[in-house]
């Protein structure tokens, strides 16, 4: 990160979004947002890093079929950076489920499921970190200011 109040999220491409080939459409919206991409790659996702993940409804009746679908597809991951990221992020995104998001989001425009909702977006700056490092090791993230940093931020920040 190169300014002290980036804070980092994590973006998970879901098989939904790889199928549909919806990859460019969705990074294109945070780009134009003004956010860094730090990191992407594609993968497939193993048992222990999905259960890492989804620690949370690890014990839920639904998890087998998260799980099923998550690795139904390669992901692609993406760790974004930039001022406000995570609420930026999840403004973007949309509420978990597609048929309540508003048009103009990813969900809402994409989306009419729960699980099929083409993005994982952390929801805290704390997740975020926690995610990122989770997905990312430390020399698969770059550090560098965006040409257009200022024009997007302005003095606000400063």
């Amino acid at each position: 990160m190169t300014h002290p109040k980036e804070e980092r999220t994590l973006i998970i491409f879901k098989p939904d979004a790889i199928q549909r080939g919806l990859l460019g459409e969705v990074v294109t919206r945070f780009e134009r947002k003004g956010l860094k991409i730090v990191g992407m790659k594609m993968m497939q996702l193993e048992d222990a890093i999905i259960e890492a993940h989804y620690i949370h409804i690890k014990d839920k009746p639904f998890f087998g079929s998260i799980k099923k679908f998550i690795q139904s597809s390669p992901v692609v991951v993406m760790a974004l950076s930039g001022i406000g990221a995570v609420e930026a992020t999840r403004l973007i995104v949309g509420p978990t489920k597609g048929y309540e998001a508003a048009a103009g989001t990813i969900r809402g425009d994409f989306s009419l499921s729960t699980q099929s909702n083409l993005v994982h977006a952390s929801d805290s700056v704390e997740n975020g970190k926690i995610e990122v490092d989770r997905f990312f090791k430390e020399d698969e993230l770059f550090a560098y200011k965006r040409n257009d940093f200022d024009f997007i931020n302005a003095e606000e920040v400063f």
